[in-house]
């Protein structure tokens, strides 16, 4: 049997796969990199909880919320 993923996950997925790459390329990191900096530093929870806000808003605010976020939870230091 053949599971469905429902439009909101795959929707999600895309966005957070977005921006991964997004903070990567800001960043100057690789794609591995930026995926366990922002989940040492709690931006990937981040992406994970607020995703649906996030993705109506320009992606440069988007990386500038990710960049707090794991500033304060001790990254970028």
């Amino acid at each position: 049997m053949e599971a469905e993923i429902s439009r909101q996950v795959q929707n999600k997925i895309s966005f957070i796969s977005f921006m991964i790459l997004e903070f990567a390329e800001a960043f100057k990191m690789s794609k591995p990199v930026a995926y366990q900096y922002l989940k040492k530093y709690g931006g990937l929870d981040f992406l994970f909880n607020h995703w649906w806000a996030m993705h109506t808003d320009d992606r440069y605010y988007g990386l500038r919320d990710l960049y707090e976020v794991c500033r304060k939870n001790g990254g970028f230091q």
